[in-house]
């Protein structure tokens, strides 16, 4: 779901990502860095995707709270976009190189990890690929190229809206759209001009394709856990509150 596997096209954020500033994150954070391994801070990647939409997500704040010292409003989804992540250096920087960088997934057996060369193209699952139209951070019609990198049984759906808003559409508000069509041809707006456009949420379609590759329903268990693993505290649990 608006995910990269072919790094040709990754947008504006081709303008954070070239050998200097790679070389940079290696020597700071990365495994061989001089001061040791270290952290890139949840808010330095919050920060570097809000300003790919500064207008949006930078000035229209600066304006309202600090200009006009206006209380923002309550948004659920960049409540829960505000909650970034720390990443290991290590695998920051090993991610940008070797993919954003040197666009290696998409190339049969380049990558090795723990020990096993990466083809995707050898994966048999079915697959189900999601793309939002309006995505500044993995372009629609690149996130399309994976139908050409995978071999197994696959659908890609289109929905409208951004990275974060067109995946978090549930049915019940009848919000948006999305398209689909069967024939995945190479071309992402040949596609696009032969899909169709169908009121509201990719959920149902979701669902549908997802329950047509399920066993039969099993009951829901009545409470959480069982004899051998006991509920621990009652949700989300304290480990999402721990500080790094």
């Amino acid at each position: 779901m608006t995910t990269l596997l072919d790094f040709s096209d990754t947008g504006i954020l081709d303008i954070f990502v070239d050998e200097p500033m790679v070389q940079m994150r290696e020597m700071t954070i990365g495994a061989e860095a001089p001061s040791g391994p270290g952290l890139l801070k949840g808010g330095e990647l919050a920060a570097t995707f809000s300003f790919l939409r500064p207008n949006d997500l930078v000035w229209n704040y600066v304006v309202g709270n600090y200009l006009k010292g206006e209380t923002p409003p309550p948004f659920d989804l960049l409540y829960w976009n505000s909650d970034s992540t720390n990443l290991p250096g290590p695998m920051y920087c090993w991610y940008l190189r070797h993919l954003y960088l040197q666009n290696e997934l998409r190339i049969p057996g380049r990558l090795t990890t723990c020990g096993e060369s990466v083809d995707v193209g050898a994966i048999k699952a079915p697959f189900y690929l999601y793309a939002s139209r309006e995505d500044h951070i993995v372009p629609w019609d690149a996130a399309y190229r994976s139908t050409q990198m995978i071999k197994g049984k696959k659908r890609f759906v289109m929905g409208a809206s951004g990275h974060i808003a067109g995946v978090i559409n549930p049915p019940a508000k009848g919000k948006r759209h999305y398209w689909t069509h069967d024939r995945l041809v190479e071309s992402a707006q040949g596609w696009l001009d032969a899909a169709r456009e169908h009121p509201g949420s990719w959920w149902t379609d979701w669902s549908d394709w997802l329950a047509s590759h399920a066993g039969k329903k099993v009951a829901a268990p009545k409470s959480p856990g069982n004899r051998q693993h006991k509920p621990i505290e009652p949700a989300p649990g304290r480990y999402v509150k721990e500080k790094a």
